[in-house]
């Protein structure tokens, strides 16, 4: 690989080597999972009413909501850590009725994922202060991270429902709040009692993910320049001053979307799936 220049990095020369404290990626992985039979979620209220009458659901659109993430030393195994994951899926569904032939509700879904990566280990105890001026204590546990795509819907069964001894699920309040509105009310029990519900909708999700573990470290790196902005943030600022007509001549034609653009079949990395 080829060196890069200092015009290549927006400057003209080398300054300086800094010290700078960041976060250093010490382990990561990528994933392509796809999760099956994930039971949507309801609240009592749109299971009774909708779900239980149901003559069949589409699904339209899942989005992750959340992803809880969990970190823990592996034993007997040094600088290597679990990371354990709870994804929370929003689905929203088109399902048909005997009273109506089409009707909107929005359900959870939630899966399970755990990765094993290297973060190194440290012993020092970090304090610093916050935007407060608070002094807080960081436990020197590497960081987690993780990076997920809005999935991909597979399949999806609209079956009766299965037996099973659980009653209900307790959704974590980060992810209730979202749904106070009224269609969902204000509790966060999304109850699936076995013994009353009629019906349960599936769904199997196609998700790509990739996880990594970072610790704050002090780096030396090369220092070329201040980023000093180069925009004018003034026509952005007056945008609703000015006429939409000249606005509307600063967007380049969509040339793309009238001539969407071909497989370039001369490229040697086209349909490499490892690149």
């Amino acid at each position: 690989m080829a060196d890069l220049t200092a015009a290549e990095f927006g400057s003209t020369a080398f300054k300086e080597a800094v010290c700078i404290d960041a976060g250093r990626i010490y382990d990561s992985c990528s994933d392509k999972d796809c999760l099956t039979d994930l039971r949507v979620l309801f609240p009592e209220a749109i299971q009774r009413s909708i779900i239980d009458t149901a003559t069949s659901a589409k699904i339209k659109n899942v989005t992750v909501l959340n992803v809880l993430i969990d970190v823990d030393s592996v034993p007997f195994n040094k600088g290597f850590y679990s990371v354990d994951m709870t994804y929370y899926f929003e689905v929203t569904a088109e399902v048909s009725t005997p009273s109506s032939p089409s009707c909107t509700v929005v359900g959870v879904a939630t899966a399970e994922k755990k990765a094993i990566l290297f973060g190194s280990d440290g012993n020092v105890r970090v304090f610093s202060t916050d935007s407060n001026d608070e002094v807080v204590e960081n436990n020197n546990m590497p960081v987690a991270k993780v990076q997920v795509v809005d999935p991909i819907c597979l399949a999806s069964r609209l079956v009766p429902a299965c037996e099973q001894t659980c009653c209900s699920v307790k959704i974590p309040d980060c992810i209730a709040c979202y749904f106070k509105c009224s269609q969902f009310g204000r509790s966060s029990e999304f109850t699936i009692d076995s013994a009353a519900a009629q019906k349960d909708l599936f769904v199997t999700l196609g998700l790509f993910s990739i996880v990594q573990l970072e610790r704050r470290v002090q780096m030396l790196v090369p220092c070329y320049d201040f980023c000093v902005p180069d925009k004018d943030c003034s026509t952005t600022a007056s945008n609703s001053e000015q006429n939409p007509c000249e606005i509307f001549s600063h967007i380049k034609f969509p040339t793309d979307q009238f001539f969407p653009p071909r497989l370039d079949l001369g490229d040697e990395s086209a349909g490499c799936c490892g690149c």
